[in-house]
């Protein structure tokens, strides 16, 4: 007995050690508990996570993180507000117990209480205050309870709005929560009651202030509402008594659009609070900002977002938890989810295998038991033009689990590419270090060095490898592009590139230099676009390009890198969603696979916001290609 009390206190110590550790943790994101509205399976507790406050990502799809049945007596709960807990002790959340698609709006006696010490698994108890307390045996509803931290008491205040049927009076209710935080420790008592009544209350404390945002309403000498929209009393204790403000604050209080659902929280990086609400009756959630908590910004802001909410809270969290948010249920930015060294690491679940950036003309490099795949990075969904700042690097050695790397090569790293853009390029290994061969659209092709595949890259030369000028077949300002580097079996390194028209020549053994004379290559039945790429089988080379437009991939065939070649057909057809179609062959772990890109990302892939993809690649008896077979589930993991 005695050791199994002091194995327990043991254990007690480290967890709250562990606690105070995670207190002690810098506060880098933000995280959204919403539901979304009345329809099935919108009264649910949803999440959602920002690395700002302003841009939020869904988490688990926009599908709840909690069954509402299994928490509440109704089937169904709205307005959840969390809070962290002041001691290390965890997190707390409450929330309406109200189902409105199943009972309607007449009644709602209760709410839920909540308490988790991770974020992940949480305990509820529901409360009916009808059947617990005489007091509110007549009651019709009991609205948005919210948790504040009393400092003095080191007690937990549950809050909420209560309405009963024989007097339409909305009012502020009060009690402290007990130890478990499953029940309240005494009957609920009135906290605050607004000259023309009051909804949605959250309560935040400010240099000795604690301010109540609220929305109210004015009401005329008959008792016709006239006006409404959020409101703030402020009291110098917790419990009161509360000084009535009688302004407004928001921005539509005197507009015909409704809001409701405040609250309020600050920001992480700056002594700055942000005032939110749900624009209930338009869909729409905006915010104002304030420094003191009594003077807000006069226009709103919007946040952006991939979900509806309605009535939610936030609370400031650590990149830790955000990361154990997203192993969870998924969804969580990049941004967080970086290690130490700015990795990222994320499964393919098919194609395209990078879902949350917009990647395009893609090239790979095999060293050992891992591939390295360089992409172009298309800046944003939706796009109308190629906007293309930097390249991304990325690693796998199973083709399943993969390895963001931070941005190694950015187009500003080269001072003389005025245009800006970060078009296609290829990257090879040589003596030992590794060189990324750039396009600059119409500035012509660059060349970096690193001394690791992930980098960082840095310019080798200070200016274009080769320019316009070396393209002496071409007109047009975009045609030096999309290099692609072969080392051939006598340790020849060759450079091939072009649009219109498909240039090669050889490199000098230090990798930034021609060597002897640019040529160009053309065969009977070649409609070369763009994208060469040559690679070698049994002593065959392949020479695979873009052709036409849109594009597809076509082949042909030689028995030396420089040609001649003979056309072979088709290789893989319009990329769906895409007008280019950019290839990248390798062979890994004794399989060959055929690496392209689509507008695949679904709702905003396009020609300008791509997705590399990548799908097995197959030859026939006689060294033939079987056409592609471009599909949705990829290729399997290799071990």
């Amino acid at each position: 007995m005695k050791s199994s009390f002091a194995s327990s206190l043991f254990w007690m110590v480290v967890f709250t050690f562990s606690l105070q550790c995670v207190a002690q943790k810098p506060l880098e994101a933000y995280l959204f508990a919403y539901f979304e509205g009345s329809g099935a399976d919108q009264e649910a507790i949803r999440f959602a996570v920002s690395d700002d406050a302003i841009h939020w990502k869904a988490l688990n799809k926009n599908n709840p993180i909690i069954p509402s049945a299994a928490i509440s007596n109704t089937g169904g709960v709205r307005d959840p507000h969390l809070l962290r807990g002041a001691e290390g002790d965890g997190f707390y959340m409450v929330a309406t117990d109200m189902f409105t698609k199943k009972d309607g709006w007449d009644t709602n006696p209760g709410i839920v209480l909540m308490h988790s010490d991770d974020l992940i698994n949480w305990q509820s108890t529901a409360i009916n205050l009808e059947k617990s307390y005489p007091k509110f045996k007549n009651t019709k509803w009991v609205w948005a309870p919210q948790t504040f931290y009393d400092t003095k008491k080191k007690k937990y205040l549950v809050y909420f709005t209560v309405r009963s049927h024989d007097n339409l009076k909305l009012d502020f209710y009060a009690a402290y929560a007990n130890k478990d935080f499953t029940d309240f420790e005494a009957e609920p008592k009135l906290l605050y009651s607004a000259k023309d009544g009051a909804i949605d209350g959250d309560i935040i404390y400010k240099d000795g202030t604690y301010h109540l945002f609220y929305k109210g309403n004015t009401k005329d000498a008959a008792g016709t509402e006239i006006q409404n929209g959020i409101k703030q009393a402020t009291s110098k204790k917790l419990l009161g008594p509360y000084t009535e403000s009688f302004e407004y604050i928001d921005f539509y209080a005197d507009k015909k659009t409704t809001v409701e659902g405040s609250s309020v929280f600050k920001l992480n990086d700056k002594d700055e609070y942000l005032l939110m609400y749900d624009l209930y009756s338009s869909g729409r959630y905006e915010f104002q900002r304030s420094k003191d908590l009594y003077t807000f910004t006069k226009e709103t802001e919007s946040f952006t977002k991939d979900f509806h909410p309605r009535h939610g809270s936030v609370i400031s969290i650590t990149k830790e938890e955000a990361q154990r948010l997203d192993q969870k249920w998924d969804g969580v930015p990049v941004s967080l989810l970086t290690d130490a060294k700015g990795r990222y690491r994320f499964q393919s679940q098919g194609n395209p295998i990078i879902q949350h950036k917009y990647t395009a003309d893609p090239a790979a490099l095999v060293e050992n038991d891992t591939l390295w795949l360089f992409t172009g990075h298309d800046y944003a969904g939706g796009q109308k033009g190629y906007k293309m700042k930097d390249w991304l690097v990325y690693s796998t050695t199973d083709l399943k689990n993969w390895t963001e790397h931070p941005i190694p090569l950015k187009i500003e790293d080269f001072t003389w590419a005025t245009s800006g853009d970060a078009y296609a390029g290829h990257v090879a290994k040589r003596n030992g270090k590794y060189y990324w061969y750039i396009s600059t659209n119409w500035n012509g092709i660059g060349v970096a060095v690193a001394d690791k595949p992930e980098g960082p890259y840095k310019d080798a030369l200070g200016k274009p490898l080769l320019t316009n000028e070396d393209c002496f077949a071409s007109s047009h300002s975009w045609t030096c592009i999309d290099p692609a580097i072969f080392i051939d079996k006598d340790d020849q390194p060759w450079i091939f590139w072009g649009n219109g028209v498909c240039y090669y020549a050889k490199l000098k053994d230090n990798m930034i230099e021609i060597e002897g004379e640019i040529k160009t290559i053309d065969f009977e039945g070649l409609e070369f676009t763009e994208a060469p790429w040559v690679h070698e089988r049994n002593g065959k080379y392949y020479l695979t390009y873009a052709t036409g437009f849109p594009e597809k991939i076509a082949y042909a065939v030689a028995d030396k890198v420089d040609g001649p070649y003979t056309y072979k057909g088709i290789l893989n057809e319009i990329a769906g969603n895409s007008n280019t179609n950019h290839q990248s062959i390798v062979e890994f772990k004794n399989d060959w696979y055929f690496i392209y890109h689509n507008g695949g990302i679904q709702p905003d892939g396009s020609s300008y916001s791509r997705s590399v993809c990548i799908d097995p690649l197959h030859y026939n008896e006689d060294g033939s290609l079987e056409r592609i077979q471009m599909t949705t589930e990829g290729v399997q993991a290799k071990n």
